[in-house]
């Protein structure tokens, strides 16, 4: 085993680190987030939440619900698809869907993976709701211009207000926040002022003092505002709808020489199924019979279908050439690469981007210090003998400019988008958390095999010393690395049954980690591994180390074999550099990625000629799975935000030391899915590029969004005290706000490479 071996040791003898949460649930040692731990529970349950559309309702379910569960890591929200989990047997499901009920919400149980039948009422009968309050809004309007004779005296002040147009106002009220009181009441119990309590105080206060058409709109524009933030997630949700939608609902199953259709759920791991030219395959699989070309870009956002023939993988979701493909399934339904990415999509959401955080903190201070400088608007003019009701007004008019709606909904709704547009885009991003990471980096370290070289290394050069031939050479060799999976021993292999050398098991296998490996073959003691290894067996010599070093200089990793007395001969194997490694480094640089840096087992002239090859500055080669930690260790400190990208696996404990764990190639690796903070689903070193960018344009947004959020409240708040603002004009302006801050945020579903 050669010490290129060592890029790729850990698989075997490396420690994997941490993880959050079961496989359901990502992430790695440096993830403190605040999802899901990985604790074993008795029962998980499921419940469909109607009227959950933002962080605000995870973060007063959350409230209500930790003191009955006993612990908030019991919790988790998927707020895509409208979903908690409970993790907990002790609470029962009434309990759980009565303490749901006091925040406004509707809690249902989701059974045997199905969706309730009517988990889409909630938001039809808001949105009904709100187009009744407007209509009674506009009929109050109407009838108390018909009573005084004119629209404009319907407009102004005083006069008597006809009991009809009253009632209908208090319809309208009724109406439109006929799903904001149950949460404003709690908010006021818990002591916990929030955008729902401002806007029930502003309407009674308004109701109270006879502004009936004031209190009627704010209640129907305020209603409307929370409709299209409903609808800004259910666009979210319809992209995610269309991932799912893109593995069949049913598959052709292959029995007694016949086909039967069935239900894609119904297929268990091991069936044959058949995929015709032009269909899209169910489940993942591999294929057992047929050659074809699939087009993989649902998954992987790769341009170029991808040549399947017989042991090849295939995932659900993709698309199938022209010819005919007989598939044996590797996974259920539930369990397939796609359902992963959907399913991790959606509990991005529960890992809080720090901007997101930033807001909520803001928030509670902000909400309660509006409250208190509404009470100072109206209390200090009151002393100093000006208008009480003129000033109450004014107070009222404070209240709901500064609703934080707009601010509020600024954040979630820009990196629900951005989670999503990245996943079309073949890139998992596994949080919230880790959206804003990316355009933050200062330094990238590379793994090298399978990362910058193409991971597929093929031998390009044998050379027998001390007598020996290449046959027995290469004998020895495979014998050594018969049961090995390394990408390196299986070049060896597949050399050796090209040139018709039996491949037989050597004995007493021993893996040295990240060295070697020794065994007994033909009666005989032989090893297999690096350089170093040779140097520690003291049996380098001059000649041999001349052959090594211009083997090294060209590109090529070396495997030395020999025995207990001599070197019995070298084998030079080469990977090939990924075509677009080199365009993608220079992008990054352009980017702003100050150092890039190549971390690598294999020797220090051949990782030294690969990277001079693509560009890059810095190389630690010869390094054991430890080092790698500590040559991060050491970027981290220079550097502070530091990126890690390997295949997932071999490179956990690197990637989980770094700022950022990428992992490259991941489809149909649940492993790399799991061990990395992003998962790169093609082997497409450009969409590293497109991460930055797109989590720079994700910042750019936000940062765009609370912006516009603030200066919007501080300019009506100055106008307000001015006289210069009404209720109604006050929420205008503020679902104003909240509808650019919305179309601001889906921009960021557009999957093209853009700055801004």
């Amino acid at each position: 085993m050669s010490n290129a071996h060592a890029d790729n040791e850990d698989k075997c003898c490396g420690t994997k680190p941490e993880t959050q949460g079961s496989p359901q649930h990502g992430g790695h040692a440096h993830d403190h987030s605040g999802g899901e731990h990985a604790a074993p529970v008795k029962s998980r349950r499921i419940f469909k939440i109607s009227g959950m559309d933002c962080i605000e309702e995870v973060t007063i379910l959350r409230k209500v619900l930790s003191p009955i569960v006993g612990n908030e890591d019991k919790l988790s929200f998927d707020v895509l698809n409208g979903r908690m989990g409970v993790n907990d047997d002790k609470v029962s499901d009434a309990d759980i869907i009565k303490a749901v009920s006091r925040t406004g919400m509707k809690a249902e149980v989701v059974t045997a993976g199905k969706e309730p039948q009517d988990a889409g009422s909630y938001r039809k009968y808001a949105t009904m709701l709100m187009v009744v309050s407007g209509l009674f809004t506009t009929a109050g309007f109407l009838v108390d211009a018909y009573t005084k004779g004119s629209l404009m005296a319907a407009f102004q002040e005083g006069g008597k207000m006809p009991a009809a147009a009253i009632g209908l106002y208090i319809a309208a009220i009724t109406a439109g926040g006929w799903f904001v009181m149950p949460k404003a009441i709690y908010a006021l119990r818990g002591m916990r002022p929030d955008m729902n309590l401002l806007m029930v105080i502003a309407v009674l206060g308004a109701a109270g003092i006879g502004e009936w058409f004031e209190a009627a709109t704010v209640t129907f524009l305020f209603s409307l505002s929370l409709s299209l933030e409903a609808w800004s997630i259910g666009r979210a949700r319809r992209a995610i709808a269309a991932l799912m939608s893109l593995a069949p609902e049913t598959a052709r199953l292959k029995q007694d020489g016949g086909e039967k259709e069935v239900p894609a759920g119904e297929v268990k791991v091991g069936d044959t199924f058949i995929v015709l030219g032009g269909e899209r395959i169910p489940l993942d699989g591999k294929v057992t019979r047929g050659e074809s070309h699939v087009n993989q870009a649902p998954i992987t956002g790769e341009s170029v279908p991808v040549r399947k023939e017989v042991g090849a993988e295939v995932f659900a979701g993709t698309i199938n050439g022209d010819s005919t493909l007989e598939i044996a399934a590797t996974k259920t339904s539930d369990n397939t690469t796609l359902a992963n990415i959907i399913r991790l999509v959606g509990e991005a959401q529960n890992k809080r981007a720090p901007s997101e955080q930033w807001v909520e903190k803001f928030a509670r201070i902000y909400t309660p210090a509006v409250i208190l400088l509404a009470v100072a608007v109206f209390v200090i003019p009151v002393i100093m003998g000006l208008s009480a009701s003129a000033w109450f007004y004014k107070a009222l008019v404070l209240l709901v400019i500064a609703c934080p709606c707009a601010l509020v909904i600024s954040t979630p709704v820009s990196i629900v988008s951005s989670l999503t547009a990245a996943a079309k885009a073949g890139v998992l991003i596994k949080g919230g958390v880790h959206v804003e990471t990316p355009g933050r980096l200062k330094a990238l370290a590379l793994d090298k095999t399978g990362t910058i070289t193409e991971g597929r290394p093929t031998v390009a050069e044998v050379i027998a010393l001390s007598g020996h031939s290449e046959e027995e050479l290469m004998a020895r060799a495979s014998a050594l690395e018969a049961r090995s999976t390394h990408p390196l021993a299986t070049a060896v292999i597949e050399y050796a049954q090209k040139k018709n050398v039996k491949v037989e098991s050597a004995e007493d296998v021993a893996i040295i980690p990240g060295k070697g490996v020794t065994g007994h073959f033909q009666g005989k003691v032989y090893w297999l591994g690096s350089e170093r290894y040779l140097q520690e067996r003291k049996q380098e010599t001059p000649e041999v180390k001349a052959m090594i070093a211009k083997i090294s200089g060209a590109g090529r990793t070396v495997i030395v074999i020999g025995n207990d007395t001599h070197v019995c001969g070298l084998v030079a194997v080469v990977d090939a550099i990924r075509p677009a490694a080199k365009a993608a480094l220079a992008r990054l640089r352009e980017l702003g990625i100050e150092h890039l840096v190549m971390l690598s087992g294999d020797n220090k002239a051949t990782a030294e000629s690969i990277a001079k090859s693509v560009g890059i500055d810095e190389v630690h080669a010869e390094l054991l799975p430890e080092d790698k930690v500590t040559a991060i260790d050491g970027l981290v400190k220079k550097y502070q935000s530091v990126g890690m990208i390997g295949d997932g696996v071999n490179d956990a404990p690197a990637m989980g030391r770094a700022s950022l764990g990428i992992a490259m190639g991941a489809v149909g690796s649940d492993a790399a899915i799991e061990s990395a903070d992003i998962a790169l689903m093609a082997d497409d070193l450009s969409k590293l590029p497109w991460l930055i960018s797109h989590s720079r344009r994700t910042l750019s947004i936000i940062k765009q969004n609370i912006a516009l959020s603030l200066l919007t409240k501080g300019a009506f708040i100055l106008l307000n005290l001015a006289g210069m603002s009404t209720l109604w004009i006050a929420i205008a302006a503020d679902m104003g706000t909240t509808l650019v801050v919305i179309m601001n945020s889906l921009r960021l579903l557009s999957t093209s490479e853009k700055t801004t």
